[in-house]
């Protein structure tokens, strides 16, 4: 009788497996695909980038700036300054008139001491004019600064010669490169020390500096001139870059530490999606490796692909089910936002009944394969206790 049994046990303990593991594939309409705003994207080995974020500030490179000013107290009788605009060194900016006697006064032109933007002006026409006082100030803005700060112990992980790609929330729509030239354990909050400057002038602040915290300075072209020092940055910087490597948008990702999965568009059925559970690595900022699970040329459900979840469970949830809870309100069976007549009229119909699900096939086979099993189970050892007596 072993044999018999041992054939049954191995006969269905498969499908005891499958009804365990296997889940369905999720099937929706068309209309159904749209309400969900459902998108998918090709499964492709490319360049792999892990990186950070931070948040960080331009700066003029202090040796490409200049200050504009007098050799001659007196008075400006003429102006040609406009914060912003463009000067080639030499141009003639402010006239001043001369304080000492003279008929007429004697007058000397101020020119540009280099080319760049003129970044401030300290005067205006009638003022006086000390030869202590800067009147504007000029930097050469082609190349700036980008300030980062980070916590020491990322800032070490930084290789040298990282490359950071920075958007400007003032510029969205461009997004610039940067090279990291040095890092500083500066602790002070005031950019000033993680460039080397002298701040020991500079008045104290209510704001406490941060001891785990370092700057990060990069250099950053700025051909188009439309950067401004003192810009707020958001930067994503490359700390490692691997080639060849399978990864997929982060919210095509779902499930816990121990149970990633991702929704697969299936080969054959039309509008269908298998879950499919992933092994993950890295991590960028917009994208996760994946080492096992996939391959290229699959198919996989991003934007969307989190209400796939709740249809896919084997619960036997609808599509109307999944979009509720999702989005935390009440919708057609098809998955559209219902009316404000309908909501309305569905409220009262709850109040006046209920409903349930029935089980899925998968729980249908799991309960089944489960009671035979244990059946069998018992059989076998009531049979090996019979047969032990007998024996004795």
């Amino acid at each position: 009788m072993k044999p018999f049994f041992y054939l049954l046990f191995f006969l269905i303990y498969p499908f005891f497996l499958w009804a365990q593991v296997a889940s369905p594939p999720v099937i929706l309409s068309e209309l159904g695909i749209k309400n969900l705003g459902l998108e998918t994207t090709l499964v492709e080995e490319a360049s792999f980038e892990m990186t950070t974020f931070a948040l960080g500030q331009t700066h003029a490179i202090p040796e490409q700036r200049a200050a504009l000013s007098s050799r001659i107290p007196g008075r400006v009788s003429e102006i040609r300054l406009s914060i912003g605009s463009f000067v080639e060194k030499g141009d003639k900016l402010v006239l001043v008139e001369s304080l000492q006697a003279g008929n007429p006064p004697m007058q000397v032109w101020l020119t540009a001491p280099r080319s760049g933007t003129i970044l401030s002006v300290n005067t205006k026409l009638g003022a006086a004019v000390e030869t202590s006082e800067s009147l504007a100030e000029i930097a050469d803005l082609k190349t700036l600064y980008l300030i980062v700060r980070l916590p020491q112990a990322m800032a070490g992980k930084i290789p040298a010669d990282a490359i950071a790609k920075v958007r400007f929330p003032i510029r969205p729509g461009k997004e610039y490169q940067a090279t990291r030239l040095k890092f500083t354990a500066c602790p002070c909050p005031d950019p000033a020390c993680a460039l080397g400057q002298d701040i020991s002038t500079h008045s104290e602040k209510s704001e406490s500096a941060d001891l785990n915290a370092a700057g990060v300075i990069f250099t950053m072209e700025n051909p188009d001139n439309q950067l401004r020092p003192e810009m707020t940055a958001e930067s994503s910087i490359v700390l490692e870059k691997r080639e060849n490597v399978l990864s997929v948008p982060k919210e095509a990702v779902h499930g816990g530490p121990s149970n990633r999965h991702v929704f697969v568009k299936h080969i054959s059925l039309p509008h269908a999606y298998e879950r499919v559970s992933v092994q993950t690595g890295m991590r960028s900022e917009d994208r996760i490796e994946i080492v096992d699970g996939l391959l290229p040329g699959d198919e996989v459900a991003t934007r969307g692909s989190y209400s796939l979840g709740f249809i896919g469970n084997g619960s036997g949830v609808s599509l109307k089910e999944a979009m509720d809870a999702a989005h935390g309100h009440e919708h057609n069976e098809d998955g559209s936002e219902m009316t404000p007549e309908q909501e309305a009229s569905h409220g009262k119909a709850d109040d006046h009944h209920d409903h349930e699900h029935g089980m899925s096939m998968r729980e249908k086979l799991l309960i089944a394969s489960t009671s035979i099993l244990s059946l069998l189970m018992i059989l076998n050892f009531f049979m090996n206790r019979s047969l032990t007596s007998k024996k004795s």
